[in-house]
């Protein structure tokens, strides 16, 4: 079997109200669309056509060269769609799915059983329903006593015996490509002016062949995005297998409704997760941390054995053994070497760290690199911006920072020299010196000037 995709994403999608492509609406960090184009390429298909319409271009920034594209310039229908599609899928594919760029939840393993039915169908297409008392407007499945499907009828369509139907469609269609081709030659005009993917199930029946369907154990998969309303509840959906997932990995979770973890983010076994903790981008936290209460990491990377309470952290890197918070601060560019101590009311910006370093509370380090074994008093401040540019700062291993200190930048402290309480350091400061006032002055000299 040589399978191609075909996902539709070319509706303008009215009732999110957005000047945002429906598709491009986020669930757990990533747009819908992402988890649609997964699921279809996770499922076998060697080739994947993207059908486009309303707002082509920003879906084509976001997705790349990641799948082919094909343009749907007037919005005649699904069936429409899937004839806008053909051009770019070549005659040597002889199975095509077809699924929908809103539909965020459906899976890759329902995508697979659906391939395994048509493969076992005589006839040339097979398709996804589900059971379900509230049919949210899809349309109802009729079937023939061989427990064939004979018919889709769309809800505004239906008798009141129909309307009791639970089996309803879910909209997603495994075809043989030949069949597909030539059945969509043969798709009628609706009074709307427009043609039904739908209509090629009375097509079959009306040929003799025969019509399959998987019913589907959970309907959540099932959820199509229409409206704000639709994208929160499968924001929890999604929200919930991600964390079901870590926790099946040997995360321990404490209270997943209060957890937050986006799809792309990796998390080592043994990790606790507290609650109201946020986890979002390419972040990647190793084992035998403690993450929370009250802290939010976005494409950060956490070595193993950290402990990051009440913080914010943003493109940084914190490696093994690290202890931050409460109410610590990691900006892009910082980086906090093994057994860092990082305390309460610190934030760090473009700067490195060394290993053992100790950061005291309310203090700011911007632009700096930092050794192994540095102790930071409280309150010490990198002085970085001359209000035109940033300036390094260089502090050496060993070295002591006084309580409020300010470092003036440029500047270069050596190893083993001291700062007092409240100087001010305009100056550079040799190995083993010790400077003290405002400005900062030496009051003894360094070992090697003797």
């Amino acid at each position: 079997m040589k399978l191609a995709s075909i996902v539709l994403a070319a509706g303008r999608g009215t009732r999110m109200k957005s000047s945002l492509p429906k598709v491009l609406h986020q669930v757990c960090g990533r747009p819908m669309i992402h988890y649609a184009i997964n699921a279809a390429k996770m499922s076998g298909a060697e080739k994947t056509v993207l059908v486009v319409g309303h707002g082509a271009e920003e879906v084509q920034n976001y997705l790349g060269e990641r799948v082919i594209y094909a343009l749907q310039q007037e919005q005649l229908g699904t069936g429409h769609a899937v004839q806008s599609a053909l051009p770019a899928i070549s005659e040597d594919y002889d199975t095509i799915l077809v699924t929908y760029g809103d539909m965020p939840l459906l899976t890759e393993d329902t995508l697979q059983k659906l391939l395994q039915t048509q493969a076992k169908n005589s006839g040339p297409l097979s398709m996804v329903t589900m059971i379900s008392e509230d049919p949210k407007g899809f349309g109802r499945i009729m079937r023939g006593m061989d427990g064939s499907v004979v018919a889709i009828v769309e809800e505004v369509e239906c008798t009141p015996e129909q309307l009791s139907i639970q089996e309803l469609n879910v909209g997603a269609y495994c075809f043989d490509a030949k069949w597909l081709w030539q059945a969509l030659k043969r798709l009628p005009l609706s009074p709307k002016g427009e043609y039904y993917l739908t209509d090629v199930i009375g097509i079959a029946v009306q040929d003799g062949l025969r019509v399959d369907a998987l019913t589907v154990t959970d309907n959540q998969e099932a959820l199509g995005i229409n409206t704000r309303v639709h994208l929160a509840e499968a924001e929890s959906v999604m929200r919930q297998r991600i964390l079901e997932n870590l926790m099946l990995e040997g995360v321990t979770v404490i209270d997943p409704a209060s957890t937050y973890v986006e799809s792309s983010v990796r998390i080592g076994m043994d990790t606790i997760l507290q609650p109201n903790t946020f986890l979002r981008g390419d972040t990647v936290i190793g084992e035998n941390c403690v993450i929370g209460p009250n802290t939010i990491i976005t494409d950060c990377q956490v070595g193993n054995r950290c402990v990051i309470l009440a913080a914010v952290m943003d493109k940084a890197i914190v490696e093994d053994g690290v202890d931050m918070g409460p109410f610590a601060r990691l900006r892009k560019g910082a980086h906090l070497g093994p057994g860092v101590h990082m305390g309460n009311f610190g934030e760090v910006k473009d700067s490195y760290l060394g290993a053992g370093t100790k950061m005291g509370h309310f203090s700011y380090i911007g632009n700096a690199t930092i050794g192994k074994d540095v102790n930071i008093g409280a309150g010490t401040i990198t002085c970085n911006y001359d209000g035109e540019k940033k300036h390094p700062t260089i502090i050496g291993d060993r070295v002591f920072i006084g309580s409020d200190t300010m470092l003036v930048a440029p500047l270069t402290i050596e190893e083993d020299a001291k700062t007092g309480a409240g100087a001010v350091v305009t100056h550079d400061v040799a190995a083993g010196e010790v400077v003290v006032g405002v400005p900062a002055k030496p009051i003894r000299k360094s070992k090697a000037s003797e």
